[in-house]
């Protein structure tokens, strides 16, 4: 956190609209992929310079250009330009930093997203920024970094034929939003699974490594909790917006993603109370270890409290050739074999005692 705060320090003193990359370093080069497609062809391929993209602004298909990489501040001032985006607009796609948002111009729309998918290794929670950019018949869409949740889109595209759903750059936006927000049912479900097991392991093993995956898991939704709220101001913005970039027939699928939103939104708060109770449970489960362990010693040192005084009383020095009052039974040919059997009765009449009254 202290490494992002002072990346953000840099643009102190610059003016608006300076292009800033806010992120983690990295130094691998940007990839450029662009789909061009109409109802009957289509097109994919990668391109190796931001000039190669240029002449997919006018063409009558539309075209998907996705960048893989916000860190090369050249390459997003170029397409700024030929694109006709603003320069703050600019400067947001390049601040990793942004929550979900939403700005309109005559010319296109742009859109902050957070994207959030598991790790194709270690399963761990990914978040991402992304940012769509789309106008009349094109879509721009900018990453972090390589790897996302648009593999299915792009499939529908391709095998999709004829193509007349996606046949407006409006109704792509809205599948690549949608893909979005399907990663998240994805990521909720796999913590639904880890806190329902949690809630096993608590009961009968609250060890405290337990506590440190109980606040992951708790910081994992919160930074769910502060992806999601935003997106649906996003969406709802969108199903209400009146522009010529929105076309009618995609407002009732925009209202659909809304309602998905939501549904996420009640699934993050329902594990966050659940979290919160796993909580409650650990401290319960170990207090109640606590408790059993003082019972289990109590009993013991009750049970030996009146087998310490006998001890303690024959222990004495006395003297029985001196006088009879002086401990009779240390004169007893039995008095051994009578002193443990007085422990051992004290000690069986104590655990009855105990089990009678559910005391153990």
């Amino acid at each position: 956190m202290a490494k992002l705060i002072k990346k953000i320090s840099k643009k102190r003193g610059l003016k608006p609209g300076t292009v800033v990359y806010v992120g983690e370093h990295r130094t691998e080069k940007v990839k450029i992929t662009v789909i061009d497609y109409n109802e009957t062809e289509y097109l994919e391929k990668e391109v190796t310079t931001v000039e190669e993209c240029f002449p997919f602004k006018d063409t009558p298909t539309i075209t998907w250009i996705n960048f893989s990489g916000i860190h090369e501040v050249e390459t997003l001032e170029k397409i700024g330009r030929h694109f006709e985006m603003h320069p703050l607009v600019l400067e947001d796609i390049a601040n990793t930093g942004h929550r979900p948002k939403m700005e309109i111009t005559d010319q296109f729309i742009f859109i902050v997203l957070k994207m959030t998918y598991n790790g194709p290794k270690t399963g761990d929670l990914m978040t991402e920024q992304v940012s769509v950019v789309f106008g009349k018949n094109f879509v721009l869409t900018f990453q972090e970094k390589e790897g996302d949740v648009f593999d299915p889109v792009r499939e529908r595209i391709k095998k999709t034929l004829p193509r007349v759903r996606f046949m407006t750059a409006d109704y792509l936006a809205y599948a690549l939003m949608d893909a979005v927000v399907d990663g998240y049912f994805l990521v909720l479900e796999n913590l639904g699974e880890k806190i329902e097991s949690m809630e096993d392991v608590l009961i009968n093993d609250p060890a405290p490594e337990n506590l440190e995956i109980i606040h992951e898991l708790k910081r994992k939704l919160i930074n769910l909790r502060k992806s999601v709220w935003p997106l649906r101001e996003v969406i709802g913005g969108l199903e209400r917006l009146e522009s010529g970039l929105i076309h009618p027939g995609t407002v009732m699928y925009l209202r659909d993603l809304y309602e998905h939103t939501i549904q996420v939104i009640d699934t993050v708060e329902t594990y966050r109370d659940m979290v919160s109770g796993l909580l409650d449970i650990y401290l319960s489960s170990v207090s109640n270890r606590m408790n059993e362990v003082m019972k289990v010693l109590t009993i013991i040192a009750t049970i030996f409290i009146p087998l310490g005084f006998l001890a303690g009383v024959y222990g004495m020095n006395f003297d029985t050739a001196s006088s009879p009052f002086n401990m009779p039974e240390l004169g007893f040919q039995y008095g051994y074999v009578l002193f443990w059997g007085l422990a051992l009765l004290i000690g069986g009449g104590l655990l009855v005692f105990f089990k009678r009254k559910h005391w153990m």
